[in-house]
């Protein structure tokens, strides 16, 4: 069962995800924190912003990721996802994967996050600094 597995419109805080996935029987906690840039490649202009928007199914998909990556991996994970309006640094998304060993840690949070960004129903707005928009990854 994951510590944490959302998506939501609050700030996220790594110390609350590092907290929730700490047990005396891990030795090791793996974390990513995924931040908005200034810039992307695929578009000419100053990103000034990040609009997440996500499917209302969004938390139970995430749930479901998170527990298969926690039964493949033997951790425990807490993983939260952004919407939103968020503006260049601040955290789009949070994870932590605990487990006994640092090897099983570090993948679960890799896997985690990889299959999160693939899989999840969650679509980004680009703003820009000319006031302009696109959507990145909708087609």
């Amino acid at each position: 069962m994951p510590a944490i597995a959302a998506v939501s419109d609050a700030p996220l805080s790594l110390d609350a995800h590092v907290a929730a996935v700490a047990r005396p029987s891990h030795g090791a906690v793996a974390t990513f924190i995924g931040l908005v840039r200034d810039h992307d490649p695929s578009v000419e202009g100053e990103v000034v912003g990040l609009d997440y928007s996500a499917h209302p199914d969004a938390g139970a998909l995430v749930a479901r990721i998170v527990a298969e990556v926690e039964a493949a991996h033997g951790a425990v994970i807490a993983l939260t996802h952004r919407t939103g309006l968020l503006g260049v640094g601040d955290v789009a998304i949070v994870a932590a994967a605990a487990s006994a060993h640092r090897a099983e840690a570090f993948a679960a949070c890799r896997e985690a996050v990889e299959r999160v960004k693939a899989e999840l129903p969650v679509w980004k707005r680009e703003i820009l600094a000319d006031g302009s928009h696109t959507w990145v990854g909708v087609v």
